[in-house]
């Protein structure tokens, strides 16, 4: 099976181009304080998604079973306490990886089942329950649904500090780029909501499907385009609404005010994908320090960059911070006693805080996934995971729960 199809497989549009590169061995001099933000109930793991600049952050509680998500909710983690998101009415809601789902001013973006079985028989949310799904925005402790484009249902994917809202929307047409199998047969545009109005963007080529999967504060937006099947293209969408194609076969996930953009990029020979950024005007490979494969997913405005390595199973490896020219494994930054082994970075914010999952490594929630804020504090660092557990510890999720994951996180059939 060419990359391709295995990565339509597994529900993701990725990139282009790749340097294999190591770790730096270096401990820096940085120590992070780190939050184990748990999970919601027994059985459920948690994922830290997006942090603003207060260090509030929006996660991902869920219970999977046989590499299934069946039970999924949003909730908001700020000064110790936890508060869930309800949904529009269905028993699910669940947010999108990587863009920024929070905002300085607390306002958050995710997804929601309603109680509305889809007409159509679609499963756009993803939790085996056909109910439509919406974007929604929780914004002064209310939740809205943000409109679509004609069709049943969206999911939004971030949000500025403007509050303008990226994602994607159904506009109601039937997708003749879909095989007969499919279970999301409408056309899925990118989007972006302002002012309560859904407002479509270009794709590229000819491609009928997209979505927006970032925007930072002057109104520039990133994400893919492609069909049915999968993503096709990276596009980066100015602010004027023009949509300039990043690269065939890529995916960009994150953007910066200074208009740096990170993502993935496929390897020459297409067996594999790293992880990427683009600045003035042209791509550079970040590696994956070792790994199969890796993903750059959040990028702040100092220029750091943020993300996570696989295997080749893709499943989540490590968790890793790029600075300076140099991918550094967080297992090397946590201290011991966080008792976590970060294994997926998703976002950093202006102060360097980061967010993510990690396994904890011992105890009696020993194996289980956890969410964590990850704090930059000055002093430098004693000892850390890597000289507790220099193995990848044993987790709680199932052997195929990182494809799974994989699935999750891609944007409705964008992922299948």
């Amino acid at each position: 099976m060419n990359t391709l199809k295995r990565l339509r497989n597994l529900w993701i549009p990725w990139v282009a181009t790749i340097v294999l590169g190591c770790f730096s061995d270096a401990v820096a001099q940085v120590r992070y304080h780190v939050e184990d933000l748990g999970t919601l109930e027994d059985g459920f793991f948690g994922c830290t998604m997006g942090v603003n600049n207060h260090g509030w952050t929006e996660t991902q509680y869920g219970l999977l079973e046989a590499g299934k998500l069946l039970k999924g909710r949003v909730a908001i983690n700020f000064d110790g306490f936890t508060f869930p998101i309800p949904t529009l009415g269905g028993p699910n809601n669940w947010d999108n990886p990587f863009g920024g789902e929070i905002n300085d001013r607390g306002e958050a973006v995710g997804f929601s089942e309603t109680d509305v079985l889809d007409p159509n028989g679609e499963d756009v949310c993803g939790f085996g329950t056909h109910l439509t799904c919406s974007a929604f925005l929780w914004r002064k402790g209310h939740l809205s649904a943000l409109p679509t484009l004609g069709g049943n249902n969206g999911q939004a994917t971030a949000i500025n500090n403007r509050g303008q809202i990226t994602g994607f929307a159904e506009n109601g047409t039937v997708d003749s780029s879909c095989s007969a199998n499919a279970t999301n047969t409408r056309i899925q545009l990118p989007v972006i909501w302002e002012d309560g109005k859904a407002r479509a963007l270009r794709t590229v080529g000819k491609d009928p499907d997209g979505v927006a999967n970032a925007i930072n504060d002057h109104g520039q937006a990133v994400g893919s385009s492609g069909n049915c099947a999968g993503g096709l293209h990276a596009v980066l969408w100015d602010k004027n609404g023009t949509a300039r194609d990043l690269g065939a076969g890529a995916a960009a996930f994150g953007i910066n005010n200074q208009g740096q953009i990170v993502g993935l990029a496929p390897s020459v020979d297409g067996s594999t994908f790293s992880a990427a950024l683009w600045q003035d005007g042209a791509i550079k490979d970040l590696g994956t320090a070792g790994d199969h494969a890796a993903i750059a997913s959040g990028i702040n405005n100092k220029g750091q960059v943020v993300g996570s390595t696989l295997d080749s199973t893709f499943n989540w490896v490590h968790a890793f911070i790029y600075e300076e020219g140099k991918m550094i494994d967080l297992n090397t930054l946590f201290p011991a006693e966080s008792n976590l082994f970060p294994t997926m970075a998703n976002q950093i914010n202006d102060r360097g805080q980061i967010v993510g999952m990690a396994t904890v490594l011992s105890g009696p929630h020993e194996g289980e996934t956890h969410a964590f804020l990850a704090t930059p504090v000055e002093e430098r660092e004693g000892r850390s995971v890597a000289d507790v557990a220099p193995g990848h510890p044993k987790s709680n999720l199932p052997a195929n729960a990182g494809k799974q994951l994989l699935q999750r996180l891609g944007r409705g059939r964008f992922d299948q």
